[in-house]
């Protein structure tokens, strides 16, 4: 696989799922008081799901997404650090679009926590539109949508 490739993750993927997950979100938890609900996923379950695509050799990159009937639900997205400012989670995002396409759904939705801004700054240059704020648990989110055409 280049780096460029993006693929199905595999069980034996899962730790590298949970490591670059970590990676990418553990600065936050100081921020947003609270553990990102990215790291506290159940990585092997969403990997034997078929939920999670990786790119990089070794991996820097994934995504977790989920399938409902009117759109693709984006549940996370991760770039390890040392690979940022390589235009890995902008060939991540181009996939989602292109696997909610080949699926028939016309949009994609997702969030982020409201105190990590730099990913609000992120997704509208994407196409992603602000549908609404609003508070689940501990977590502040921003929710967002793509409509594909």
């Amino acid at each position: 696989m280049t780096d460029d490739e993006i693929r199905q993750a595999v069980a034996a993927d899962v730790p590298a799922v949970k490591s670059v997950t970590d990676a990418a979100y553990r600065h936050y938890i100081e921020r947003i008081g609270v553990v990102p609900q990215p790291m506290e996923a159940d990585h092997a379950a969403n990997v034997a799901a078929g939920r999670v695509f990786v790119t990089g050799e070794p991996v820097t990159g994934l995504v977790v997404v989920e399938e409902h009937p009117d759109h693709l639900f984006l549940d996370s997205i991760a770039v390890h650090p040392h690979a940022h400012g390589k235009g890995v989670g902008g060939r991540l995002l181009r996939f989602v679009d292109a696997h909610a396409r080949a699926r028939g759904l016309p949009e994609v939705r997702l969030y982020t926590n409201a105190l990590m801004w730099e990913n609000q700054k992120i997704y509208p240059r994407y196409g992603y539109e602000v549908v609404e704020r609003r508070v689940d648990g501990p977590y502040d989110r921003v929710h967002y949508r793509k409509r594909l055409d």
